[in-house]
């Protein structure tokens, strides 16, 4: 079974909490505190295996974790780092985020990996909080979540020639005759429902991949038949191989059905449009006259297309076809793929603007609910017991603005803040 479209949740791990301790040796006065940092959760990387064709494996598995780091401990020793954990695609898959539908990585050589969900920071340990006013810190800081998302998983092919054509003029036919593939081959609409690749070899030593790819139909840029599928999959083709029916078996005038096709190139991906392609009238075994062929070559040559006319039921022309094919790649320019940037390791990462303010203020009545990541890591990491702790915790606060925003919103005193389901009084 082909799979080409996969929808998968993962979730990299949580960073440890830092550690409050305090050493207690018999013979070591004022011992301070020695509580350690949290340990880093794990990365969710994805990385391309050569040996992998469809995303198959992400149809019954869609939930990925990576563990969690480890608490930090007393004797300023760190908690252990969460384990990656490591997805396997096939080469030719893109990564977008599901919910903007944004392009993550392109993900195309062997071993070639992204960093797709980051692990969350450990958290400092209260060793980290000691300074010549603060001797013995009783807080610590609580460890960062790791990256949560749903992830949009494409496959497109990396075949460097494309056949592409209406349904039924021999694109199969030629990918079995040229090649060792053996694609399903009917006399019959869409036998063909998910591309077939083949090694082509015409020259020695010189050869390339073709994918016959399922036939497009009108309204195919809509989505209508195969529609964004047969699309998806032509993209990453250096050269299209424009196929029809030159018989006109089917009651099809050939010109026509060429213009259709390249209309909906053209309403799909200007780009797509762009390609380099080459016209090939297939089925001559069973053209009667001659001269409609001759009208063919000399209206697509005066378009500026190289045509080739050919047999693939008889193998009549396909061995110069595939020698003109050969040339061609050769003096055309490799297909690009998405740049999303590089890390340090050379690992293809995402990019996002974090937001300059990531928290909220709700008010319902008197009372006034604060809610946002980084409040809530402040609760958290927050000893309320503890007069330094509680002073630390106002002043970020303060700092974050949190404080002017409530004055703002009509908060007095005796007013009830609530954090992470804690209420609190508010003292102007």
């Amino acid at each position: 079974m082909f799979i080409d479209e996969a929808k998968i949740s993962v979730r990299a791990g949580k960073g440890g909490d830092g550690a409050i301790s305090f050493r207690r040796e018999k013979y070591v006065p004022d011992g301070g505190p020695d509580g350690g940092d949290g340990g880093n959760g794990g990365h969710i990387i994805l990385q391309v295996d050569d040996g992998m064709k469809t995303l198959m494996d992400f149809r019954y598995k869609t939930k990925y974790s990576a563990e969690n780091g480890e608490n930090g401990r007393k004797k300023k020793m760190s908690g252990k780092n969460g384990s990656h954990l490591t997805l396997s695609v096939p080469p030719g898959t893109v990564v977008k985020d599901a919910e903007t539908n944004l392009v993550i990585a392109d993900l195309v050589e062997k071993g070639q990996s992204v960093i797709i969900a980051k692990g969350g920071k450990g958290g400092n340990g209260n060793t980290k909080y000691k300074s010549s006013i603060r001797q013995a810190p009783n807080f610590a800081e609580a460890g960062n979540p790791g990256d949560e998302r749903i992830l949009a998983l494409e496959l497109k092919l990396l075949a460097e020639v494309g056949l592409i054509g209406l349904p039924n003029v021999g694109k199969s036919t030629i990918l079995s005759k040229v090649s060792k593939a053996r694609p399903k081959i009917a006399n019959y609409h869409f036998t063909t429902i998910h591309p077939n690749l083949g090694v082509v070899e015409a020259v020695k030593g010189k050869s390339f991949v073709m994918a016959d790819i399922p036939g497009l139909i009108e309204g195919a840029h809509e989505g209508t038949g195969l529609g964004h599928d047969f699309l998806r999959h032509i993209e990453r083709t250096r050269l299209l191989v424009h196929v029809v029916d030159i018989s006109g078996s089917e009651g099809r005038n050939p010109v026509n059905d060429f213009e259709m096709i390249n209309e909906e190139l053209r309403s799909y991906s200007i780009d797509l449009a762009a390609k380099k392609q080459i016209v090939v009238g297939n089925k001559t075994d069973l053209k009667e006259d001659p001269s409609d062929i001759d009208s063919f070559r000399k209206e697509m040559e005066s378009r500026g297309y190289d045509v080739f006319f050919i047999s693939a039921a008889t193998s009549d022309g396909l061995e110069d076809l595939m020698k003109e094919i050969t040339g061609i790649l050769a003096n055309l320019k490799p297909s690009e793929t998405v740049d999303v940037g590089q890390d340090k390791e050379e690992h293809k990462v995402y990019r996002y603007k974090k937001k300059e303010r990531d928290w909220k203020i709700e008010r319902m009545n008197e009372k006034f609910r604060i809610k946002g990541y980084s409040v809530e890591k402040l609760m958290k990491s927050t000893n309320f017991e503890d007069w330094d702790s509680v002073q630390r915790f106002q002043g970020i606060l303060k700092k974050k603005g949190v404080f002017e925003e409530l004055k703002k919103m009509g908060a007095g005193d005796g007013s009830t803040i609530e954090i992470e389901g804690y209420e609190f009084d508010y003292i102007e």
